[in-house]
């Protein structure tokens, strides 16, 4: 029986435009797709956040723009946190699946890879 799993993911891009941000995040939103072997019907949600240096285009419209339709889609901005990185686009998304909890690819691509170093 499907259960439903959080996905993380965050990308990073070289400027704030509405190419780079469309670019970034379909790049990581496929590459979580198919790490977790997802099809878009098992995507029940995603919420996008941006840091405040990225507002040149929302990443649910990249999202829109790769078919995902029926998908509920939410965009926000990160916190802003002295020191933390910039020009970043995260997502959590919620996923029906089978697959356990511990066998989760989350994404980390470009700079965005340094999140996921020890504190």
């Amino acid at each position: 029986m499907s259960k439903v799993r959080g996905i993380r993911g965050a990308t990073t891009v070289h400027k704030n435009t509405k190419d780079e941000v469309i670019k970034a995040t379909q790049e990581m939103l496929s590459d979580i797709v198919d790490k977790n072997k997802l099809k878009i019907d098992d995507i029940a949600a995603a919420i996008f956040t941006t840091t405040e240096d990225v507002d040149s285009e929302f990443p649910a419209y990249a999202a829109r723009m790769m078919g995902w339709e029926y998908v509920a889609l939410l965009d926000n901005t990160q916190m802003k946190v002295p020191n933390s990185l910039k020009l970043c686009i995260r997502v959590l998304l919620l996923v029906n699946t089978d697959i356990p909890a511990n066998q989760i690819e989350n994404v980390y691509l470009h700079q965005a890879v340094n999140l996921r170093k020890k504190r």
